[in-house]
């Protein structure tokens, strides 16, 4: 982010490649295609590059990501929009119910609950989302996860999703 001085404006730029879509990525696992994304062989998905969030670690089951927070993302009260709590947790349980998908298989959420927990702020240090997925059936999947802090694992955040899984159109 760079400061105008005359205006005291700033701008932010971010660059993408366009996203892969899981039936692009032929016979892999939800688990695989996450490896794939954490290791740079498959483009993350464009949001991450937006809000400032990434994928950190990945195992069955189980997703992590890490945020920056940033006064980009302020709200009218001068404290980190919501939202990007919100999106964070959505990501992480989201990709941890697609590490335990198989081929053919892919998700989308249907409910988020989200517990915001004390606010965060442009300065916050780096923020650590852990899921893990709960159940994952043919049809339906849940998951939990907690947002801390990365360096002191103070709690800001907790939350839980319900997805829908279904197969990939042409699986």
């Amino acid at each position: 982010m760079t400061q105008t001085p005359a205006t005291g404006s700033r701008t932010r730029t971010h660059t993408w490649a366009p996203p892969t879509s899981y039936a692009d990525a032929g016979t892999s696992s939800g688990l695989e295609l996450l490896r794939l994304s954490l290791e740079g062989r498959l483009p993350t998905a464009p949001i991450c590059g937006t809000l400032g969030f990434r994928l950190v670690d990945v195992e069955e089951g189980r997703a992590v990501f890490e945020g920056e927070p940033g006064e980009h993302l302020y709200n009218p009260m001068g404290t980190v929009h919501g939202g990007f709590t919100a999106t964070l947790l959505d990501s992480a349980l989201g990709s941890a119910v697609m590490s335990a998908l198989p081929a053919g298989r892919a998700y989308t959420t249907i409910q988020l609950n989200v517990n915001l927990l004390r606010p965060v702020f442009g300065d916050t240090p780096t923020l650590r989302c852990e899921a893990t997925a709960v159940h994952v059936g043919r049809t339906t999947a849940t998951a939990e996860a907690r947002v801390t802090g990365a360096a002191d694992g103070r709690l800001y955040a907790h939350g839980t999703a319900t997805c829908a899984v279904f197969a990939l159109p042409g699986a």
